[in-house]
């Protein structure tokens, strides 16, 4: 006998018919075209610009011009930016050139400019010596920084400038060194005596070993004057005004220090005490 199953309500079977692959339409249209067509247009034009303005000859470096050089000569400076000569002024490295540059000791700032179509301008800001530092046996320019910048000679006779002692370092290992900060204290001396011309021909050494004390030795005069670490100008130009009065009492002096308000101390050569004067009393005007 056939049992039959009776049907499932739920279950209802499904009549799909494999569906047909759709083909992928490309559609073509005039203006898509002409777009395309100008952009591949633009591309290779400006490729091709791009190429011929790092390889046009009229854009090579063929002039060097040198601002604010006064002890380097314009030559000096064209040497040390020698690679820039010939090569195209849109791709030349300025930074390298720069670096160059601050090689020289003279140079403390440089700046460089391109001017279309073939020039590269240089702006040099030069160091200033304001003393000698002795470096062994010899002596060397030095500018407010510490910078050694060359060796004292012939060729910079017209520098009357005072000798430095007491700016060098010697570390545990390596060569010896400026102490930076010594340095700006002698510059410091240095620069408050300018207003004065005889402290500035008379100043010939400054010692800076005490951070706290510089010691100013004038020409003509043995006695080392302590002049602390400001008001160096008044301090010595009080010296210059007693200076007289202090010789006839005490002929050969060690020191003076003109440290403290209104009054100096003198230690005479030859002896471990030392004197004090009243420099009101003394006709000074400290």
């Amino acid at each position: 006998m056939r049992v039959k199953a009776p049907s499932e309500k739920n279950f209802r079977r499904v009549r799909a018919r494999p569906g047909r692959r759709r083909r992928l339409k490309v559609v073509f249209s005039w203006p898509v075209a002409r777009a395309l067509f100008t952009a591949v247009v633009l591309a290779y034009a400006g490729y091709r610009a791009f190429d011929l303005a790092f390889t046009a000859s009229v854009l090579a470096v063929s002039r060097i011009r040198v601002y604010g050089n006064v002890r380097l000569s314009s030559g000096e400076v064209q040497t040390l930016v020698r690679d820039l000569q010939g090569t195209n002024i849109l791709s030349a490295n300025l930074a390298k050139s720069r670096r160059d540059l601050l090689q020289s000791p003279w140079v403390a700032e440089v700046a460089l400019r391109r001017v279309l179509p073939s020039t590269i301008e240089v702006f040099v800001s030069e160091r200033r010596p304001f003393g000698l530092c002795r470096l062994g046996s010899q002596l060397f320019l030095i500018d407010r920084d510490g910078t050694v910048m060359d060796e004292f000679g012939p060729q910079y006779a017209e520098f009357d400038l005072p000798i430095v002692d007491g700016l060098v370092r010697s570390p545990r290992a390596g060569k010896p060194t400026i102490d930076e900060t010594r340095a700006e204290l002698a510059a410091r001396v240095v620069d408050a005596i300018q207003d004065s011309r005889e402290l500035v021909k008379r100043v010939s050494q400054i010692d800076v070993h005490d951070l706290h004390d510089a010691i100013v030795l004038l020409d003509g005069d043995p006695a080392l004057l302590h002049v602390g670490e400001d008001r160096f100008r008044e301090r010595l130009q009080s010296y210059l005004q007693i200076a007289p009065t202090l010789r006839a009492r005490i002929p050969d002096i060690d020191y003076v220090d003109l440290r403290f308000e209104q009054r100096l101390y003198v230690k005479p050569r030859g002896r471990a005490e030392r004197a004090s004067m009243n420099l009101a009393a003394s006709g000074g005007t400290f």
